[in-house]
């Protein structure tokens, strides 16, 4: 089930995300996101911008949320999105269901684009937005440095 995120649900998606966080590339945060924070930021982005969350027997199992992309005022109308999974939970169509009603959401509210920056390589994430529709539009070579690693990102874009 989808459902708009709530504050009781910080513990949960801090739990998935650190999951992230701690055994992964995929996001550059080198330290675990304690459960106020992550409150705090579900509370500052959900007062503005679409944020959902995934749950499966009543466990949240998955989040995605949107924020804006850049700050100066022309960018308004495009916004940056977010989505994490429980690992057991890739690839199970959680993802796509996350997506799908964020993307919905953000064009019922009058967004124009959408930008998903991925660490590459990543084929989850990267067949995710591919499948609903964004398209590569840039690629910058080792601009993040985790666990001894060089990274490169890439950002994907849709047009609503």
């Amino acid at each position: 089930m989808i459902r708009r995120v709530e504050l009781q649900d910080a513990k949960a998606i801090a739990a998935i995300y650190n999951e992230y966080v701690i055994h992964s590339v995929v996001t550059f945060d080198i330290e675990p996101v304690r459960e106020e924070d992550m409150r705090g930021r579900i509370a500052g982005i959900s007062a503005h911008y679409p944020y959902f969350v995934c749950e499966s027997d009543g466990k949240v199992v998955g989040y995605c949320y949107a924020h804006p992309w850049k700050q100066r005022v022309a960018y308004g109308h495009t916004l940056e999105t977010t989505v994490y999974l429980l690992p057991d939970c890739v690839g199970k169509g959680m993802g796509t269901q996350l997506m799908m009603r964020l993307i919905e959401e953000c064009r019922r509210e009058g967004y124009h684009a959408l930008i998903a920056c991925l660490t590459e390589p990543n084929e989850d994430s990267t067949s995710l937005h591919t499948k609903l529709g964004f398209q590569k539009v840039s690629h910058f070579k080792e601009v993040g440095l985790k666990f001894g690693r060089w990274l490169d990102v890439s950002d994907y874009e849709l047009i609503l």
